[in-house]
């Protein structure tokens, strides 16, 4: 029962951390993977990972993958959707570009070189969230970077089927279309089942007016989704992530009591608190445990470049994709400053990579700290660029 002292001894000084970080307004991330960085084999080698703690911490990324839906606002990109799509795919092909070209340069070989590239694509929807609710951007402005994060997830939802097309040694052209087709198909018939069951079926307003029955139906849907999205070909996260956008759609309902909404913001709420407090913290403080690399073979410079490159890719990609629609280049900086953090959905990626042997102990440790370093710094570099605005415009 060994797990049982190593889980108490993480939690609590997980959430200690997050407490301190709080007050400089540091994503609690930090605070969470730090802790198993400090305790793990890396520092101190109090803990190690163990089993135990592996199956609780993929539970938890399921769980935080469907929370990470839950909260998503499906309809964020409908009246912004095609700026959306565009920033978000520029973003991402500026960043892909640049971390592809980056480990390269480092002699890394071509797929730890693939898989960086994707990693540093995705943008961290929920720190963009955060930098919103914390800075109160405008309507048009928040409504393009919501839509913009949540299409980079749509677009690593088939960016990672590619990985794992790689990791089984299935990248070829006859294995990727099909993969692509399977991916294709999956998406559009849970985004179908999303619009014509909890967005309009009367039938499931049975299921959501017991809270009860709605949280067995939403875990049971959640594993479901998981389990079909790896025999699709695809990571479980992504099913799980599925799981949630698609009852995040009650919200859409046409409910003159209101009655979807609120059972959905109940759910939300009752699992935030175990989610927030145990299951997120937990992966993320495993993936701490696993960060064990040789000191000799981390290269700081590598580091650098990398942290450039995962900045300047959303920076000029997203920046571009608001100058097509007219924006003016105050705008276009701000939204791709805050595209720029990274977090949930990149370790997760680098989890699995670093598991499948894409990517060894150093690349993990590299991009992990790109990840922590962006998720640290977009807040603050987009809180000043719009104090800059505002000052310009008093």
């Amino acid at each position: 029962m060994q797990y049982i002292l190593d889980l108490s001894i993480l939690l609590v000084t997980a959430k200690t951390l997050e407490w301190l970080f709080e007050k400089r307004e540091i994503h609690p991330i930090i605070a969470h993977i730090s802790t198993g960085i400090i305790l793990g084999p890396f520092v101190l080698n109090v803990i190690s990972p163990s089993e135990p703690l592996k199956v609780l911490s993929e539970f938890g990324l399921l769980m935080m993958m469907l929370y990470m839906g839950l909260t998503s606002n499906f309809s964020a990109i409908a009246t912004n959707k095609l700026k959306a799509t565009v920033v978000a795919i520029l973003g991402v092909a500026f960043s892909f570009v640049l971390g592809f070209m980056t480990v390269m340069a480092f002699g890394r070989g071509l797929a730890a070189a693939i898989f960086v590239g994707v990693t540093l694509g995705n943008t961290a929807i929920e720190v963009t969230s955060g930098v919103i609710v914390r800075e109160r951007v405008k309507r048009e402005i928040s409504s393009i970077l919501m839509g913009a994060a949540f299409a980079d997830d749509i677009i690593a939802v088939y960016l990672i089927g590619i990985i794992t097309a790689l990791a089984r040694g299935e990248l070829s052209f006859v294995p990727l279309a099909v993969l692509t087709i399977k991916i294709a198909l999956f998406i559009v018939a849970v985004l179908l089942i999303s619009e014509f069951v909890f967005k309009r079926s009367k039938r499931f307003y049975g299921i959501v007016r017991n809270l009860n029955i709605f949280f067995t139906f939403t875990l049971v849907l959640t594993f479901l989704l998981a389990l079909i999205a790896e025999e699709v070909g695809l990571h479980q996260i992504i099913g799980a992530y599925l799981a949630g956008l698609t009852i995040s759609r009650l919200r859409e309902r046409k409910d003159p009591l209101v009655i979807s909404r609120i059972k959905l913001n109940e759910l939300i709420e009752d699992l935030q608190v175990v989610l927030t407090e145990f299951f997120i913290p937990l992966f993320f403080i495993y993936v701490g445990l696993m960060f064990n690399p040789t000191m000799g073979k981390i290269s700081l410079f590598m580091i650098a470049l990398l942290y450039v490159a995962a900045v300047l890719g959303k920076l000029i990609g997203c920046s571009l994709g608001m100058k097509i629609f007219g924006f003016d280049w105050k705008k276009a900086f701000l939204v791709g400053i805050g595209m720029g953090g990274r977090g949930s959905l990149d370790i997760a990626i680098l989890k699995f990579g670093l598991e499948k042997g894409l990517i060894d102990q150093s690349l993990f440790a590299s991009i992990v700290i790109v990840s922590m370093l962006t998720a640290i710094t977009t807040p603050q570099f987009f809180k000043l660029y719009l104090g800059k605005i505002r000052e310009d415009k008093a």
